[in-house]
Formats: structure tokens, sequence, C-alpha cells
């Protein structure tokens, strides 16, 4: 059974090597390798993700079944001071995808959501991620098109997508 807990500040590491196992899959075929280093390195460092626990802007949760972690999300209640939560980070291992794990911790998320009083979930995809088509079959519709500098040049190309809970 799929199980999804509020991660603390003592799984950042786990955080880490969640991100360094699905990232290079995910887009490295999207991303030159300097950027998938560069943003690794800006949103998965111990300093990076030790900020984001501590400010508490995002939660963090694992996502897990029986003892295994099979990966993460970040999110945002009340994002923007709208009913909106904000699914800033959902990864899962390479070889968990596909086994409609992915779906459960959506549907997990919608929960989580609805307790906040939130009345639609929005997330970021870059526009050439396999992950948008995903978001596309279970209910998730294109809002917006956004190109978000990050620094050192780089920019992340990206749907706004929403799904109303």
């Amino acid at each position: 059974m799929i199980a999804i807990s509020e991660a603390v500040r003592n799984d950042i590491k786990t955080i880490q090597n969640i991100a360094h196992k699905t990232w290079p899959l995910t887009y490295g075929e999207i991303l030159s390798e300097a950027q998938l280093q560069y943003m690794l390195d800006l949103f998965y460092s111990e300093e990076a993700l030790t900020d984001q626990f501590d400010k508490n802007e995002q939660l963090f949760y694992l996502i897990s079944e029986e003892e295994s972690i099979l990966g993460f999300i970040g999110i945002e209640h009340n994002y923007q001071n709208q009913n909106i939560t904000k699914i800033h980070k959902i990864y899962l291992l390479p070889e968990t995808q596909g086994k409609g794990i992915g779906k459960i911790v959506i549907e997990a998320i919608s929960k989580l959501a609805l307790e906040n009083n939130a009345t639609s979930l929005l997330l970021n995809v870059n526009r050439f991620n396999k992950a948008l088509n995903f978001y596309q079959k279970i209910g998730f519709k294109i809002i917006d098109e956004v190109n978000i500098e990050i620094g050192n040049g780089y920019l992340m190309e990206d749907y706004v997508m929403e799904k109303v809970i």
C-alpha cells in the first residue's frame, strides 16, 4: 500500500538521493548536463533544502510502500493567498513509474488540498517533459506558458497546469 508521510529535516539526504536519481532520466534529453547540474545544486543542495524546510514555504512528503521510499513531493497550500495548492515538486523513482503510483499521489495531494480549503491544484511542467501527457490524462489543463529565468543564463520553459478539485 502506498503511504504519504510528512518529511522532516532528517529526510533531506533521502530527498537529494531521489532527485539525483530522477532528474538525469527526466531531464537528460531536455537540458544540457551543465544546466541539469546547476538546477540540482540550486534546488536540492543541503543549504537550499534546509532553507525550504526552515521557512516552511513548502511542505515535503515522502512516498513509500512498506519500507521502501519511492519518491517525494513538495507542495504549498494557499499559494499566492488563493485557494490553490501548488505542487512544486513531484518525483518518483524511475523503476516505480507507469504503475499507477503517480495517480495515487495526485489523489492524496488533492485530499490534502481540500483539507486546506483549496479548489484547485497548480503545477509547472517543462514543455518537453513526458509527464505532460500524464498530467493531461488525469485532468490537468494547460492555462499558461512561462519562461522563468533561474540564473546563469538558464531558463525553465514550462507550462502552467491546473486541475479543479
